[in-house]
């Protein structure tokens, strides 16, 4: 959950790494550090906080190098501050290193390596592989054997690059469990640990698997097994802009990203529009399905809630929504008819990728909904439905979750037609009604009223110390998402339930200090919702409402408005969410926090 850059060229890779962590402090922001080779010595500094800390003070640098590697941490072994923040240097000072992920037997290396004279820095379990590496060069051939001769040693997760006096001019990196991907420059090469960190340099990339390592020199970059066997990777292109990653105005990533839900729900329905219609997805055979799996974190797991509402409604097939980080403890039963549908953003998300894993391994099919192309996922995946969101760099999720709910939807529709539950008009009259939907959410977001009364109504409740969210049917999953929302990034305590569920606990909370955020547009369980509604009033509840022009009773009871466009029912999760996203966002931007980055909270998480 860490971010790591490296950099070998022509240009000074202080500059380059410093402009790189900026564009991965989404992933870790407890603390940052850069590691430069210079001639005779590493320059390492490091600095506990924000990115921004390590740049004021590194401007006051005069240092020139062309080979460095940079580091940006969310905790877990240690305390963030100065002493723990990576790079982390060897007892000689001659190699430096930085690492995302976790050592599981490091208390046992460092025992080891305390009784053979190592002295440790810091707190961190990081600090263990680069003495682990110096003790093996004493005996190894060369650098690299030592470096391979290391990372046997190491159980658990990792990412890591590696400088050197001994080899100058190069970046020694491997994986196992955490990302990196290689950008490939001319006259100059990267490694980071997701691609928007070097995308101003290049769009070219090859992605690291488990147990491959890398040399990477200026003008070259070698790829090995852990036995130190030579492979050979193909290079993808990457194709986003870089001026996707930028904020172009906005005050904070998450708004950017929530106006750009339009354009990103639109992509993703034409750029998977011929698969869906095609009817075919690689390497799986649609007539064989009988049970579906979706597993899935956070945010992706209620959009996999809305897609069990999807496809058992359209396809008749039963379907399940698990935690990804419950569903390997449970012993799920899987056979060759079962599809199991991993839903990840990142797509390199850990207990995602074990749960795949799992599946594969007791002989079910798996398709990935992901929006990285290339990345861990979409590489052990069977078939993969790609979301064409771009890069999201606010931690808090938001056209991730709507071109998921998107992408689902369109696999309900294929699944459904293939088995004869929609005939073909019914299939292009829904799929006609998912092309409304770009539209319709820019016409919320472009009526300024709309947004006004948002923020209206979050100035109203932004000092609130808890909130209810509640709603039924194929909203239910978005009342969870919209506590999940306001939770991330305010850290007012939030509930999302089903609306009808409120009677059995949730209702105890209610009081005239608790305010009450319903789901309530049209649709077959409006009358239930507004009883739901009425039982609140009736405790002297406060109650906000997004719901459709034209509902009287919600209007009437509603002490609170805010207007949502009317589509249809099922396509409404879609719209719904909007507005939830921007109550959140104002909230948290009133309280004064970092929207972005909020804390304890990282955007991919690699650990389990």
């Amino acid at each position: 959950m860490c971010g790591i850059v490296g950099y070998v060229g022509k240009d000074n890779a202080k500059d380059v790494i410093v402009d790189g962590l900026k564009r991965l402090e989404y992933r870790g922001y407890d603390s940052a550090g850069i590691a430069l080779l210079l001639e005779n010595k590493i320059f390492v500094y490091k600095k506990r906080g924000k990115i921004r800390n390590l740049e004021i003070d590194l401007r006051k640098k005069q240092v020139f190098s062309s080979t460095g590697i940079g580091h940006t941490r969310w905790a877990t072994h240690g305390e963030p501050n100065d002493e723990n923040a990576h790079p982390h240097l060897s007892c000689d000072g001659k190699i430096a290193i930085v690492h995302n992920g976790i050592i599981e037997n490091y208390s046992d290396l460092r025992k080891e390596l305390l009784k053979k004279g190592h002295k440790f820095l810091s707190d961190t379990d990081t600090e263990v592989i680069v003495h682990l590496i110096e003790e093996e060069f004493k005996t190894a051939e060369s650098f690299l054997g030592a470096f391979f001769k290391g990372l046997k040693k190491l159980r658990g997760s990792f990412a890591v690059a590696v400088i050197t006096l001994h080899e100058p001019e190069t970046i020694f990196v491997a994986r196992k469990d955490s990302p990196l991907v290689i950008g490939l420059g001319d006259g100059e090469n990267f490694v980071a640990s997701d691609v928007p960190a070097f995308l101003p340099y290049t769009n070219r990339v090859v992605f690291l698997d488990d147990f491959e390592a890398a040399v990477i020199k200026s003008d070259s970059v070698s790829i090995f097994d852990f036995a130190g066997v030579k492979k050979e990777k193909k290079e993808v292109t990457i194709p986003w802009s870089i001026s996707q990653a930028e904020k172009a105005g906005y005050k904070h990533f998450m708004l950017k990203e929530i106006n750009e839900q339009p354009r990103a729900i639109s992509d993703t329905v034409s750029g998977n529009y011929k698969l869906i219609t095609d009817g075919k997805l690689d390497g799986i055979d649609l007539n064989k399905i009988r049970r579906i799996q979706i597993v899935a974190c956070g945010t992706s797991y209620h959009a996999g809630l809305v897609g069990k509402f999807y496809i058992e409604n359209f396809s008749n097939i039963p379907t399940e929504v698990d935690y990804a980080s419950e569903y390997r403890y449970r012993n799920p039963v899987l056979t060759e008819d079962t599809l199991v549908v991993s839903i990840t953003q990142s797509g390199e998300t850990a207990d995602t990728l074990a749960a795949m894993r799992l599946a594969k391994e007791k002989g079910a099919k798996v398709l990935t909904v992901c929006n990285v192309i290339g990345s861990t996922a979409t590489r052990e995946a069977d078939s993969v439905i790609y979301t064409y969101a771009g890069p999201e760099i606010s931690v808090a999720s938001t056209k991730a979750f709507t071109t998921q709910l998107t992408v689902l939807f369109m696999l309900s529709l294929l699944l459904g037609r293939e088995r004869g539950v929609l005939d073909s008009s019914e299939f292009d009259r829904r799929l006609k009604l998912l092309m409304e939907v770009p539209g319709k959410i820019e016409s919320f977001l472009n009526v300024e009223r709309e947004e006004e009364v948002v923020k209206k109504i979050a100035l109203e409740f932004y000092r609130s110390k808890d909130a209810l969210y509640l709603g039924r049917h194929v909203n239910y999953p978005i009342a969870l998402e919209g506590a999940l929302k306001l939770k991330e990034i305010s850290y007012i305590h939030a509930e999302g339930y089903p609306a009808g569920e409120m009677k059995h606990g949730p209702i105890a909370l209610i009081d005239e200090n608790v305010p009450s955020v319903f789901v309530a547009t049209e649709g077959k369980v409006l009358e239930k919702i507004v009883s739901n509604i009425e039982e609140v009033k009736a405790r002297k509840g406060k109650v906000i409402s997004v719901t459709n022009p034209g509902i009287k009773e919600v209007y009437e009871l509603s002490d609170y408005v805010i207007n949502v466009p009317e589509v249809d029912e099922f396509l409404s999760p879609i719209v719904n969410v909007v507005p939830l996203q921007l109550f959140a966002y104002y909230i948290a931007d009133f309280l004064g926090y970092d929207v972005d980055q909020p804390r304890n909270l990282a955007k991919s998480v690699t650990v389990e």
